[in-house]
């Protein structure tokens, strides 16, 4: 789960880790109270699921009441279009007014869970400011990573070796080094799957503060994680997916017109490639689960049918604990509420696959079953061909 600035530094601020003073603009209004506050200059920034806000213009520093009026109301309701949102952009509906800072540096600091490793790991840079990918592309050596142990959490020592990387001021190594200690708590104490703060940023004056933070969050945590789940913002979330969470499906939507049903994310991700590969483009990634009950299985067929895109539907299971022969029943049962006209093929093997395939058989529904993965999408993307040969719509 994805949060928007503001609320990460909510979440900042509870351990000890400095952001700059700011406050959400609810109208035109109450702009002038938040610039009373805070003293000029303040900085307008668009609150967006998505990173280069200022890039696309949704981040603007201002020095004047008229300044930061205008700011706001050519921010507030636009269709922010960054590099993470695509081309048809973001709408902006929340607005952060911060104080404006003296900036001498920017720096990187982020956290992430290494899967490799099964540790999290704590990444600095001198390059603030920029995408941690760009730096790690065409200057690796000016990142550093020190990976923390789960049972010992982030030592002092660990923190000040990531410090001394990055070349601060003596006035300063204290304060960060207390900064870098308290965010590794807050990433550890919320069960978080990303903390980043870029830039980070060191004043004039030697203050360390967290100028923009990103968090992301393990969803199978969230049951214990209550306050986290609050800040959860469902109008940045495509509706398709919110449907899909209710029933506990990992469902993420995409450009393709190839519906994809999958059990396991490793599954899930070679079956969109294979379809690539053959030709075809994936509508979605969507992973049932291990163990998924045709209830489950229904709402997926259902879901995958919403989008108007789709033309054709590949299911690729492998039966272990999600049986084939349950598999098939929901499909059978979906296919009997919803009007079908897609082209629908299935590929599966495993536990029951011959119980699976005679209740396939025996549906009365023309179902494709292919005989393996290359099989299947090489089946699905030619049955969308001649479907659009033949200007027969899915859906």
């Amino acid at each position: 789960m994805k949060i928007h600035e503001f609320q990460a530094k909510e979440i900042l601020s509870e351990f000890g880790v400095p952001t700059p003073a700011g406050r959400i603009a609810s109208d035109i209004l109450s702009v002038k109270t938040i610039v009373d506050e805070l003293g000029l200059p303040v900085v307008v920034k668009a609150q967006i699921h998505a990173g280069g806000r200022g890039q696309g213009g949704g981040v603007k520093v201002t020095r004047t009441l008229e300044e930061t009026r205008s700011a706001f109301k050519s921010i507030l309701g636009m269709q922010l279009v960054t590099h993470q949102t695509g081309p048809e952009g973001t709408r902006v509906d929340t607005i952060l007014i911060e104080e404006g800072m003296n900036i001498a540096r920017e720096l990187y600091i982020g956290i992430v869970m290494d899967r490799e490793k099964s540790r999290a790991c704590f990444m600095v840079s001198e390059e603030g400011g920029m995408e941690i990918e760009e730096v790690a592309e065409k200057n690796p050596e000016k990142i550093m990573k020190e990976w923390i142990d789960p049972a010992l959490g982030m030592m002092p020592a660990q923190a000040r070796k990531l410090v001394f990387f990055l070349n601060l001021p003596p006035e300063a190594m204290k304060e960060a080094t207390r900064f870098l200690m308290n965010l590794y708590k807050a990433f550890e104490a919320r069960d978080c799957s990303l903390a980043e703060i870029n830039p980070l940023v060191i004043t004039n004056d030697n203050r360390v503060l967290a100028l923009d933070c990103k968090m992301n969050f393990d969803d199978n945590a969230l049951f214990r994680q209550k306050s986290v789940s609050e800040f959860r913002d469902l109008n940045e979330e495509e509706e398709l997916e919110i449907e899909a969470s209710k029933y506990d499906l990992n469902y993420i939507k995409l450009d393709g017109n190839i519906g994809c049903m999958v059990n396991g994310a490793g599954l899930a991700m070679a079956t969109m490639d294979i379809i690539k590969l053959s030709g075809g483009e994936p509508a979605n990634f969507l992973d049932v689960g291990g163990g998924a009950s045709e209830e489950q299985i229904e709402n997926a067929f259902r879901i995958i049918l919403a989008d108007e895109n789709v033309k054709g539907i590949f299911i690729n299971i492998f039966g272990g604990i999600l049986r084939c022969d349950r598999l098939a029943n929901g499909v059978v049962n979906a296919a009997r509420k919803i009007n079908v006209q897609a082209p629908v093929v299935i590929r599966m093997e495993g536990t029951n696959v011959e119980e699976g395939k005679r209740i396939l058989g025996a549906s009365g529904f023309n179902f494709i079953v292919a005989e393996g993965m290359r099989d299947g999408a090489e089946k699905v993307v030619q049955a969308v061909k001649s479907a659009e040969d033949w200007g027969i719509s899915g859906g």
